[in-house]
């Protein structure tokens, strides 16, 4: 997901600051409460192995320019899920900066309107997984319904921001709505694959409990709230 350049330009482009300010406020809060609840050390290695993680989906998986923007398997809630909402959020902030800086650098005018796009459906389903997942279950041990809507809602996410860049900048034209429509459309396949990877993900973490270190993922991952 890259919104395409010049959807958003001008001096339009200066709430893109703004919104991407505001989210990395409030991933800095959460990165101060994960170190808080697991230390320094935790924290900084789920980072960089989101980080590393996101640039690889960015860079390897395929993807595709449909409409406004590009469809990209992200694996928000796969990485919500393992590491946590602090260390996916500065994954996936500082992967796409990576991206943009060594492989697209047309791409970092968008940086803003991208990393709000993303960073702000990974909260919402942080609070959402609090309301559909009871606290006396671990992530392991979610089911595919459980799954599909915290995924569900990432991409719906995802693609209400792009709506929302596209018609912000390029306004209510018949043309522009239907680019829209036609991107929404193509993330279908992207929410019918990722509860299923989600799921492949945790049956991995499940069988493996004990191999890795606690610090190195979630502590909801193999333990109830």
């Amino acid at each position: 997901m890259h919104i395409e350049p010049g959807i958003v330009d001008g001096t339009k482009i200066v709430l893109s600051y703004a919104t991407a300010a505001a989210a990395g406020g409030y991933a800095t809060k959460l990165a101060t409460d994960a170190i808080r609840e697991q230390g320094v050390a935790s924290f900084a290695s789920r980072a960089a192995v989101t980080t590393a993680l996101v640039f690889c989906f960015f860079e390897m998986l395929p993807h595709f320019s449909v409409g406004v923007s590009e469809v990209h398997f992200i694996f928000g809630s796969t990485l919500f899920l393992i590491f946590g909402v602090a260390p996916a959020a500065f994954g996936l902030a500082l992967g796409l900066l990576l991206q943009g800086m060594f492989f697209v650098p047309p791409d970092l005018p968008q940086y803003g309107m991208n990393v709000t796009t993303l960073l702000v459906p990974l909260f919402a389903i942080a609070a959402l997984a609090d309301r559909v997942i009871a606290r006396d279950t671990a992530y392991v041990d979610l089911r595919y319904r459980q799954a599909l809507s915290l995924s569900t809602a990432y991409q719906a996410g995802i693609v209400a921001w792009v709506a929302f860049w596209a018609i912000y900048g390029r306004g209510l034209g018949a043309e522009n709505l239907s680019s829209i429509a036609t991107f929404a459309g193509s993330y279908a396949m992207v929410i019918v694959v990722e509860p299923l990877v989600d799921l492949g993900v945790l049956a991995l973490a499940k069988s493996m409990c004990g191999v890795f270190s606690d610090g190195l993922v979630t502590p909801r991952l193999h333990h109830a709230a």
